[in-house]
């Protein structure tokens, strides 16, 4: 028992403790286990043990000196116990100024460092518990985002199909208004054609002609009221046309001698239904050409990439502004980017381009382009970068080079779901 005692003894006097090593971390102590010896960590030289942080460099890679500031290219571990580990330059070994946390790194100095490690890595503590609170809330908000840009997802398809059955009806009435006014066009042009060609041409054309004033002449009392050319009005989507009495009160007076051909009712007649005719292929017309603006506009808002869940739809139609300096910003996701002075002149950053994410994350930037030109050339563009948080908001600004812009937007559907970040190192 006591040989044993003292061959181990004897054995460990022939290492040096590592756990007395400055300046190496719990990873590298392996290498400082050498007996006797010590070879430098990429393998040039090997020297005595006792050389080991002996304020001399020895090793070209400074291994040999992990504690000191002999060699220039050599890095000091700070352990930092209750903070977050790291390395410094060796070069700030014992010179005066407290670099780790825990003052290490002043050993042999003047100077008086306070260990301030626990009261760091309490408020970092702090702050990240508080980020994964703000994160946690954040995807509780997503989901709920989600839900709705599903749900508006579908609306939106509803109202495309909508749309397009409103286009299909109009296109119908469409083919049969031209159909209409071009009877109408016809009827006009032969009555010209009858009155052009005198009493013999009016009397051939006369049944034709005078079917359009007996249809008015509902009462047949050789006159037509204002009632009874509106009781023939044409409804238009379902909304009557109201005439005034100037548009619709006609007499006939086709049997009065030496009437001008401009004053003759069947004329006059055949002319009010072609302007009617005309007035209501209009309507449909312009009708038809709005409901299709508004269809191409639907389509292209349904074409945009909003995620894979549609968690970025809600963001469209809406605008978000910051105020930095004398210019407001104004972003609008998925259309464009603004800047405007106090003076009130209104300049573009650039207008909607492309998800620029990184490929693990392709929705965390945005980018708008081909916004105003730049005096230098070329056009302004802006970089928006997404973070999580629990408000959507616009949060900065920055111009880093001439009609370059770079903003942070936050909102919670910038928020990923990862794994719980590993406490602030207590121990290594």
């Amino acid at each position: 028992m006591r040989f044993y005692i003292i061959f181990a003894a004897i054995f460990w006097c022939g290492f040096v403790d590592s756990r007395k090593i400055r300046g190496i971390s719990s990873s590298y102590k392996r290498f400082y286990k050498e007996r006797k010896s010590f070879l430098c960590i990429d393998g040039s030289k090997i020297i005595p043990y006792e050389q080991v942080n002996d304020d001399y460099c020895d090793c070209e890679d400074g291994s040999d000196e992990p504690g000191t500031s002999a060699c220039p290219h050599g890095r000091f571990y700070c352990t930092n116990l209750g903070f977050r580990p790291h390395y410094i330059p060796s070069s700030r070994v014992n010179d005066g100024i407290c670099d780790c946390c825990d003052a290490s790194d002043e050993y042999n100095s003047r100077a008086h460092c306070q260990n301030t490690c626990w009261n760091l890595g309490q408020r970092e503590r702090a702050y990240v518990e508080g980020q994964m609170r703000t994160l946690d809330e954040g995807l509780r908000l997503k989901q709920q985002l989600i839900e709705e840009g599903v749900l508006l997802w579908r609306e939106k398809q509803a109202q495309l199909r909508e749309l397009q059955q409103v286009a299909e009806d109009l296109q119908i009435k469409l083919e049969e208004h031209r159909r209409r006014k071009h009877e109408a066009d016809r009827l006009k042009e032969q009555t010209l054609k009858a009155l052009g060609a005198g009493n013999t041409g009016l009397r051939h054309h006369n049944a034709t002609v005078s079917s359009v004033f007996q249809l008015l002449d509902s009462n047949k009392d050789g006159s037509i009221t204002v009632e009874e050319i509106q009781a023939k009005v044409a409804l238009i989507h379902d909304e009557e046309r109201v005439l005034s009495e100037d548009e619709v009160v006609i007499k006939d007076t086709h049997d009065a001698p030496g009437s001008p051909v401009a004053e003759d009712p069947h004329l006059k007649a055949a002319d009010k239904a072609a302007e009617w005719e005309t007035t209501n292929l209009k309507k449909v017309e312009e009708a038809y050409e709005t409901v299709n603006m508004e269809i191409s506009d639907l389509q292209r808002k349904l074409a945009i990439d909003y995620g894979t869940d549609w968690e970025f739809l809600f963001l469209n139609s809406q605008c978000y502004q910051l105020k930095v300096y004398e210019y407001t910003y104004t972003l609008c996701p998925f259309n464009q980017v603004s800047q405007k002075s106090t003076a009130g002149t209104e300049v573009s950053l650039g207008k909607w381009g492309m998800w620029a994410g990184t490929p693990k994350n392709q929705y965390s930037q945005m980018v708008y382009e081909n916004g105003e030109p730049c005096w230098q050339g070329g056009s302004r563009t802006t970089t928006v970068t997404l973070t999580c948080g629990t408000e959507t908001a616009l949060r900065s600004v920055k111009e880093p080079s001439k009609c370059q812009y770079i903003m942070v937007f936050q909102t919670p559907v910038a928020c990923q779901p990862v794994l719980k970040q590993r406490g602030i190192h207590s121990e290594l």
